[in-house]
């Protein structure tokens, strides 16, 4: 059966949804399109052994069901069974819903947990109360879908035919649990292409998502290798985390005959039911933007107690973006590159590559990925690609086992341009990437060169260090009211009684307020003198509330010094961030000191990794790379232009007033 017939196959059964226009939402024909699709598919599947599950189910009765579960599905030849008499097409027509529950009851645990989770019992319930329940059995158990006429392949493309319907009518949350085709095929194409030494005959391979969703990357990979490979083994492994995906997801593995124990429902974050599984090819569109707050204990115990031992021992990002978490996660799901390592693609926004100052959780990630060379290419997508939102995205390529030509480099790819229109927007979704521009972009990627569209960087480009330059505390000091005032007004001084406050009050009035003093010491010195003579002794803390309120920054004033070092000025402290590789003196001796002949590095921050003076950082500042400056326009033209449009306004009211 060829794509065109499968089309039409799934086309005929979105259009049983035209039954249930009135009665039902657009949103929801999905979530009864699909379990019903699965549940013909599955009876036809089970057709040749029927009568030998009933017979073995007759002869079990009794028996623990672990034991009859074993029994009933090595009768059925498959991967699951259902030991009911019944059929889609001899349920009753005066009681559909009991029959055809009791029917879906009598599948084995992986069947059921499916139905179950696509609240199947709630619909059939609401189809019955709509009098269409028997109306949509009927229409279903007429179609044919048997292995004899449509593989598990092609079964496979019909669900996900109907999975994008399902996704473009409800486009309001689509986004979120459904990647669109074509960045899917991207994306699969940009990982797996060039990967002959996996893909011989007799090989299995291993392709893994731990934000699974529908399943679209599973299946677009299983896909993507079958076309282009003979012979091959592809084994799909996924987890996700909303109940309704993870059920289609499932569903979807069935129909295409791969071990459904592989998909898994929850948290990957927090709760990673696949974690010693080790995979060759990964591919993911994790949230965007979404907090991890809900998992934070969990994560950031894990990044505590195991460290690198852990998934999370590079660091933890700001908890309000959990992007980098799904990145690192996979990262620690690589292979041995003794073994052929893996590649991984995942889909990110523009935050993951720059958020974040030198050691932030964010810029110890990066520094992780790319001191350990692990990061291949990141392509920038073009905007309104997604159901959901428009922001700017990027395919992150990431290998262990890099081809000669790639190590310590990464490869920068502008796509944003490889785009076309949609004739109709679909939530967010208002452009598209057409096959042939797949093609260029894959081609791009996969030739390595440096154009216009392809940068190619060493990873010691994206790394800086962050020094610390100081300028000395400069104060001068005056008994102005204002000043006193603001003496008086220090928490310190709150706690001096009356009597106290009132000499003080006296001592700092007797002091000549026209006098300005540029040296701290000396004004020290006078103050001491003054407090003296009015019998007042304060304390370290109140005395230096009281030079506090006194003192003010003077460019002009003596430097203030403190066990005969300079005393730096917070107020005046900057950052400067030196390129990874050059001197850090030397950039200070040319950029700084010429401006600021004052100013010096703090040589206490150092970096914890390796010791040295400045914190060292990593930001892929993508954009910058790929600016072209376009001169503003000739001062003549905007006036000319200027002029235009002032003298049309003129003629408009000359019109109005005529």
């Amino acid at each position: 059966m060829n794509t065109e017939n499968h089309s039409q196959t799934a086309t005929f059964l979105w259009s049983i949804a035209d039954l249930l226009r009135g009665d039902f939402k657009q949103s929801q024909y999905g979530r009864i399109i699909l379990p019903f699709t699965l549940l013909r598919r599955m009876e036809c599947v089970l057709e040749p052994t029927k009568d030998a599950v009933i017979s073995q189910s007759c002869a079990q009765e009794g028996r623990p069901d672990l034991v009859r579960e074993k029994l009933l599905l090595r009768a059925a030849g498959q991967q699951f069974f259902n030991a009911s008499p019944l059929s889609l097409g001899t349920l009753s027509d005066t009681q559909t819903s009991e029959d055809l529950l009791s029917y879906v009851q009598s599948f084995s645990t992986d069947g059921r947990e499916i139905f179950e989770h696509f609240y199947f019992e709630d619909f059939v319930q609401q189809l019955a109360s709509a009098d269409l329940l028997y109306q949509v059995v009927q229409r279903f158990a007429a179609v044919d879908l048997s292995p004899e006429r449509i593989s598990n392949f092609g079964m496979g493309i019909i669900f996900e035919e109907l999975i994008r319907k399902f996704a473009e009518s409800s486009n309001e949350t689509a986004g979120e649990h459904f990647t669109p085709r074509d960045i899917v095929h991207l994306t699969t194409s940009l990982v797996i292409t060039g990967q002959d030494d996996k893909l011989k005959p007799s090989s299995i391979v291993t392709i893994y998502d731990p934000t699974a969703g529908t399943g679209g990357f599973l299946s677009e990979g299983d896909e993507y290798i079958q076309s282009i490979s003979e012979q091959v083994t592809v084994s799909l492994h996924g987890q996700e985390l909303n109940p309704e995906s993870y059920a289609i997801c499932k569903a979807d593995m069935l129909i295409k005959g791969q071990k459904v124990e592989n998909i898994k429902l929850g948290n990957t974050l927090s709760d990673d039911q696949l974690a010693r599984g080790k995979f060759d090819f990964m591919l993911s569109n994790p949230p965007f933007g979404v907090e991890w707050k809900k998992v934070q204990k969990r994560i950031t115990d894990e990044h505590s107690e195991k460290g690198f031992a852990g998934r999370f021992g590079p660091g933890l990002p700001r908890v309000s973006d959990g992007s980098l978490l799904f990145l690192l996660h996979l990262t620690s799901k690589m292979r041995d590159p003794r073994e052929g390592g893996s590649r991984i693609g995942i889909i990110l926004n523009g935050s993951p590559l720059f958020t974040g100052g030198a050691g932030s959780g964010e810029s110890e990630i990066r520094r992780y990925l790319l001191q350990n060379d692990l990061v291949e290419a990141i392509i920038a997508l073009p905007t309104d690609m997604f159901y959901n939102t428009g922001i700017a995205t990027y395919v992150w390529v990431l290998s262990n086992h890099k081809a000669a030509a790639r190590k310590g480099k990464v490869q920068l790819v502008d796509g944003t341009q490889h785009y076309s229109k949609m004739r109709k927007s679909l939530g967010s979704k208002r452009q598209f990437i057409t096959d042939e521009q797949i093609d260029d972009l894959v081609r791009l990627y996969g030739r390595f060169e440096q154009t216009a569209q392809s940068k190619i960087f060493p990873i010691a480009a994206f790394g800086y260090r962050r020094i610390t330059v100081e300028r000395p505390l400069r104060l001068s000091f005056q008994t102005t009211p204002q000043r006193i005032e603001r003496v008086l007004e220090e928490k310190a001084m709150q706690k001096l009684d009356d009597d106290a406050r009132l000499r003080l009050l006296s001592a700092l009035q007797s002091m000549d307020a026209g006098i300005v003093h540029r040296n701290r010491e000396q004004f020290a010195k006078v103050l001491k003198k003054a407090l003296a003579g009015h019998g007042i002794s304060l304390s370290t803390a109140e005395q230096k509330a009281v030079m506090n309120a006194l003192g003010e920054r003077d460019p002009e004033a003596d430097i203030c010094m403190t066990k005969g070092q300079p005393e730096a000025d917070s107020g005046l402290r900057d950052n400067e961030n030196v390129p990874l590789g050059e001197s850090i003196y030397h950039y200070f001796e040319r950029e700084v000191k010429p401006h600021v002949p004052d100013a010096w590095i703090d040589e206490s921050k150092r970096d914890a990794q390796d010791g040295e003076v400045g914190i060292v950082g990593f930001e892929i500042p993508f954009n910058r790379h790929f600016y072209v400056f376009q001169p503003p326009r000739p001062l003549e033209d905007i006036d000319r232009d200027l002029k235009a449009c002032t003298d049309r306004i003129k003629q408009m009211i000359e019109a109005l007033s005529a």
